[in-house]
């Protein structure tokens, strides 16, 4: 896994809900420090607010062209994946270790990560992250898969 240092400058969206917000600080900075643009979507503090409005927001706003990829944040990462992958253009994938965060980018091309501030600490986000970042699409027999994804079922 190489560090973000080494990850070529990116526009990122990213977005909480109140159990979020404290990663989410965390990791704007670190995000910033490492050359990326950051957007970020809220919320803005600690106050009980409802994720999917977050990640809704999160979603249109790397639909329509304006960040490159997105990280999505909740108490477990679960909620906040659920309404992010609403819209179909999105891949949202919850992780909580390196490899699956790789991998969700490789074989599924993955733009928007999924993490669980109550699941995983800081440094784990960071690793997830840079694995996330650091990682190319692989293509190949993955095209066919990762195009369903943004079908209905009877269409796919």
């Amino acid at each position: 896994m190489r560090p973000t240092h080494y990850v070529r400058p990116m526009k990122i969206a990213i977005a909480s809900d109140h159990a979020g917000f404290a990663l989410k600080s965390e990791l704007i900075g670190w995000l910033r420090e490492n050359g990326h643009e950051v957007a970020d979507l809220g919320t803005d503090g600690t106050a009980s607010v409802d994720y999917p409005d977050f990640g809704y927001k999160l979603a249109a706003h790397i639909a329509a062209g304006k960040a490159e990829r997105g990280i999505a944040l909740c108490g477990t990462g679960i909620g906040i994946s659920i309404a992010v992958n609403r819209n179909p253009a999105m891949r949202c994938a919850v992780v909580i270790e390196p490899v699956s965060a790789r991998l969700a980018r490789e074989h599924n091309d993955a733009n928007v990560l999924a993490l669980g501030a109550r699941v995983v600490g800081p440094e784990l986000a960071r690793g997830c992250i840079e694995a996330f970042l650091a990682t190319p699409f692989g293509g190949g027999r993955h095209v066919p898969r990762v195009e369903k994804l943004s079908k209905t079922p009877q269409d796919a």
